[in-house]
């Protein structure tokens, strides 16, 4: 089952120019729709007429080229995907925690170099070296807090929940700066930021200064009870004989910062176009949010790092490549864009496990116009 719904798209994105000849247009169609039925091969995978599904969304030159729905979205009501459908977004949630901090920066209310422990009370003393900056960068050697919650505790946790649970650690993992190591605490502490220094919970900071302006609708930072989620994918995961089973929350599916957001194809076309024409943030401060930690890349031995603020950061066959994977309990997601070639392929699903960024990579390939020349080099998460 899958539901084609371009017509609620349209108004993302400008139109092309008028000047556009007769053969060039069919031209164009014609390649179009070739890649249109070749992403909807590589996608097969998610048509499962009774089986939970994904979305995909593939934007070029500013438009929305191609968004499709697969699948269900809640296997009991036999509700099927569309473009407007909203899933967990995972760890594609931080990109939007990364651009709240920077929205406070050009505010003036706050500094990259802010210590956090001055901002989010409840840090232990081991955390005085740490800063905002850090953070954004997966470069502030916090603890998981993921370690701390046994497998067994039913309470969810919430993102008020994390300073007191990484206080249970000796301290952090490697000195602030000269490391990069990927942690959700950091992007929960960024939300604790955020609420710290504008005085309002941070869901309502989201749908303030992005969602609202950006007409961002089924948008929201899910906080049960308070909120609710139009159009709601719920997740499942498939046992080996391939049959669903609902898993839609976990207890660490509350906590917002790192990945409590909850979007659709539709108001994700918005936010591609919020970032093209730097909407809510300069240019300057998007390019600092896709430009690594020179102190992280310059250890000697270690891993170079590859992330930003929210971004992971790499080129592929001489271009710009930024990208992001989410993965939680019942949904794995990918988002990669490629800003100077002005192409964006999203794909969320609402199941576990897969490899989502990879058909979000073959699918690129299908839009890329001109191709890059060589293999393409495949982000590995």
């Amino acid at each position: 089952m899958s539901a084609f719904v371009p017509l609620a798209l349209a108004a993302c994105a400008p139109r092309p120019p008028a000047a556009v000849s007769t053969a060039t247009s069919a031209a164009t169609s014609a390649a179009t729709g070739t890649a249109d039925a070749r992403a909807d091969a590589l996608m097969a995978h998610y048509a499962m007429p009774d089986g939970p599904g994904a979305s995909l969304l593939v934007i070029r030159d500013g438009r929305v080229t191609y968004a499709k729905g697969y699948g269900l979205a809640d296997l009991a009501r036999r509700t099927p995907v569309t473009p407007e459908t909203n899933f967990r977004l995972a760890s594609l949630s931080k990109q939007f925690t990364a651009t709240a901090i920077m929205i406070q920066v050009a505010d003036g209310t706050l500094r990259y170099d802010d210590s956090v422990a001055r901002l989010v009370p409840g840090l232990p003393r081991w955390a005085d070296g740490v800063t905002v900056r850090h953070l954004l960068t997966h470069t502030s050697g916090m603890p998981d807090y993921e370690d701390f919650v046994p497998d067994s505790q039913t309470a969810q946790v919430h993102d008020a929940d994390i300073p007191a649970l990484i206080s249970r650690a000796p301290g952090l993992k490697f000195a602030p700066g000269t490391r990069y190591a990927y942690s959700n605490s950091g992007y929960v502490l960024l939300a604790l930021v955020v609420e710290r220094v504008n005085g309002r919970r941070f869901a309502d900071f989201l749908a303030r200064r992005i969602f609202t302006p950006l007409d961002m609708r089924g948008t929201v930072a899910f906080e049960e009870g308070l909120s609710s989620v139009p159009q709601r994918a719920f997740g499942y995961t498939l046992d080996t004989a391939g049959v669903a089973h609902l898993t839609d929350q976990s207890n660490t599916s509350a906590t917002l910062g790192d990945g409590g957001i909850y979007s659709s194809a539709v108001d994700l076309a918005k936010w591609d176009a919020a970032i093209e024409r730097n909407a809510l943030v300069s240019a300057a401060a998007q390019r600092l949010a896709w430009t690594p930690p020179p102190t992280a890349t310059a250890l000697a031995g270690g891993a170079p790092s590859e992330y930003g603020f929210g971004w992971f950061v790499d080129h592929d066959r001489g271009a710009m490549r930024v990208s992001h994977h989410g993965e939680s309990r019942g949904f794995t997601n990918a988002i990669i864009r490629y800003p100077d070639r002005k192409l964006t392929v999203v794909i969320l699903t609402n199941r576990t496990g897969g490899a989502p960024w990879d058909l979000a990579q073959r699918v690129a390939e299908l839009y890329m116009d001109p191709p890059l020349d060589g293999a393409p080099n495949f982000r590995r998460f």
